[in-house]
């Protein structure tokens, strides 16, 4: 472990070496903190985009099992965080309805573990909790921080669960604790588990002729999507608040997958429709034909709204599966 350095703000970030962990510590180091990040796996192809983006060599990687209490305090007491954010988690909801027990332990039970261990800590630790827009289940109102909580996926139902924790500890024990439910947010930073990047990274393939057809589930959803790099400013300035509340983080602009299609086949001169298949072996068991979110509050009260357009998120994603460069983030 480094020494600390007295004059700056030390943030542990779990999970790390995903896409949020990965921006946010770029964020966070462009601001002087001293960062700390947690992940379960440190071999070479976990910590690939960290490296890539030289950031290995600024924050201090730990190696730890967050379902073990007694290692999640022991880091704490180690690092001595001001600030703990909290992606660490599965994070598919395909592969929830295939797991749904390691789901909720490892959304649910990790939850719990961090917030038990900052109630027994000795001095004030903040606390930013990664929520998710699923939580709210099926409904056709735009949706705010007061929309009733209804998950029908077993993922959302992990996430409602670690949310209502969060409050719970917030209001039981006075803490700086906050959940931002996160409406989907995309960038190249992603893996091929999320269907924004299995596309962008078929349509590149089959223009150079090493792919001719992509399966896909249901292509009629419509979700509120947005540009990752942008969200983490909320999400840091939700810890920066005098009082902890919960914000719900989106563009406030829907669109359709067909949409996506459509943008990023065009932007290699395909048209999508002569290689996409709906295979029903991808098709959820449940899914929510469209969302639509209102993070009012978040340009209320942190003074933040998405600028990148969906259009533009999609040419992104398109271009870097053409011509891989972090010029987009930096």
């Amino acid at each position: 472990m480094k020494e600390h350095d007295a004059e700056k703000k030390r943030a542990l970030i779990t999970g790390v070496t995903g896409q949020d962990g990965i921006l946010l510590a770029h964020f966070l180091l462009k601001k002087k903190y001293s960062v700390y990040g947690t992940t379960r796996n440190l071999a070479p192809e976990s910590l690939r985009l960290l490296q890539a983006l030289k950031l290995t060599e600024q924050t201090e990687i730990i190696s730890v099992p967050l379902d073990n209490f007694e290692r999640v305090v022991a880091v704490i007491k180690n690092v001595r965080p001001d600030e703990i954010y909290h992606f660490a988690g599965p994070s598919s909801v395909g592969l929830s309805f295939a797991q749904p027990r390691e789901t909720y332990a490892g959304v649910v039970g990790v939850t719990l573990n961090l917030l038990e261990a900052i109630r027994q800590f000795d001095s004030p630790i903040r606390l930013f909790n990664a929520g998710s827009g699923e939580m709210f289940g099926p409904q056709a109102s735009a949706l705010d921080e007061n929309s009733r909580v209804a998950p029908v996926i077993p993922y959302a139902i992990a996430k409602a669960a670690s949310y209502f924790q969060v409050a719970n500890y917030r209001d039981a024990y006075r803490l700086h604790l906050s959940t931002g439910i996160l409406f989907n947010h995309e960038s190249p930073l992603r893996n091929e588990n999320f269907v924004t990047k299995k596309i962008a990274r078929a349509a590149s393939r089959i223009s150079r002729g090493e792919q001719t057809l992509l399966e896909l589930g249901n292509i009629n959803i419509q979700r509120d999507w947005g540009w990752a790099p942008e969200y983490i400013e909320p999400i840091w300035r939700m810890l920066q608040q005098d009082q902890p509340q919960d914000f719900v983080i989106a563009s406030g602009k829907t669109s359709s997958l067909t949409d996506y299609l459509n943008a990023v086949f065009g932007y290699f001169n395909l048209r999508w429709q002569d290689h996409v298949r709906v295979s029903e072996n991808l098709l959820r068991a449940i899914d929510l034909p469209e969302v639509h979110a209102n993070p009012a509050r978040a340009e209320r009260v942190l003074g933040w709204r998405a600028k990148t357009s969906f259009d533009e998120i999609a040419r992104t994603m398109a271009e870097y599966e053409k011509r891989p460069s972090y010029e987009w983030l930096r």
